[in-house]
């Protein structure tokens, strides 16, 4: 469909997109394109939102009633993204922009790059540790289970557009942390292997999505809310089943991992 860049719909759908894609609770998608389609002076605009699409209609220039459609993909986290909606959709209440200029911004918005890998594997690394050392491990687990981390990461960097789907990659991901985990333990590093674990695959964890899917439970929107809740216990149940793998196959083999907390 080729998009129309004079028509405040379509902007106001494309907002709604790129907050929706990024992790933007529903709320906040539609409170935007209500405000925008008001600072165009479009009428009769409504919209409805889920964690997975977006319906809008409205009239636009007092001549036409149109409707717009989106299919949006649950994706990977972008705040970035979803700040800088919310300040342009500020601007365009105040009525600095035109419709084509905040085509233009919203474009511009859509390409802003993620975190580069190597940070991202780096704060993994980091976040790892010192996770280790709140749930209860030792210095040494927690200077250890940075490595884990980093690994883990590294996985989902270089698998991240390889068309791996979040079941497998959350799987095999926390599959190679337990098993760095447990090979660095069995090197003789740390004093807890379950501490090691612990720490090295709580960047896995789901934390936005399920705070997102408490937030539109509490507004209302529990459709939404369902949607991604489920999402966020499927990709927890497979953290718990590549963990579990590794320590089943590793006890097979005679290597002992019943290590108590």
């Amino acid at each position: 469909m080729t998009e129309n860049n004079s028509s405040p719909l379509e902007l106001a759908v494309l907002a709604g997109r790129i907050l929706l894609s990024n992790g933007a609770e529903i709320f906040r998608v539609q409170e935007t394109m209500e405000r925008i389609a008001a600072a165009y002076h479009m009428e009769s605009f409504h919209v409805y939102a889920i964690s997975n699409g977006i319906f809008a209609c409205g009239i636009e220039n007092g001549v036409a009633h149109t409707a717009e459609i989106r299919h949006v993909p649950l994706s990977s986290v972008h705040l970035g993204r979803v700040a800088a909606v919310n300040q342009i959709s500020r601007e365009i209440a105040q009525g600095q922009h035109t419709v084509p200029e905040a085509f233009a911004r919203l474009r511009e918005i859509e390409k802003l790059p993620y975190t580069p890998g190597w940070l991202q594997i780096l704060a993994s690394g980091i976040g790892s540790a010192c996770f280790c050392y709140l749930f209860g491990g030792s210095l040494a687990d927690s200077i250890t289970a940075f490595f884990p981390g980093l690994a883990v990461y590294l996985f989902v960097v270089l698998t991240s557009g390889k068309n791996l789907s979040k079941i497998m990659s959350n799987i095999l991901a926390s599959g190679l942390a337990a098993f760095c985990g447990l090979l660095l333990f069995q090197l003789g590093f740390g004093d807890s292997m379950n501490h090691i674990i612990i720490g090295s695959i709580v960047p896995l964890l789901p934390g936005v999505p399920l705070t997102t899917s408490i937030r539109d439970f509490f507004n209302g929107d529990y459709i939404s809310g369902a949607i991604r809740l489920i999402d966020a216990l499927l990709i927890a149940a497979c953290i718990a089943l590549g963990v579990a793998c590794v320590l089943k196959l590793a006890s097979l083999a005679g290597i002992a991992v019943g290590v108590p907390l």
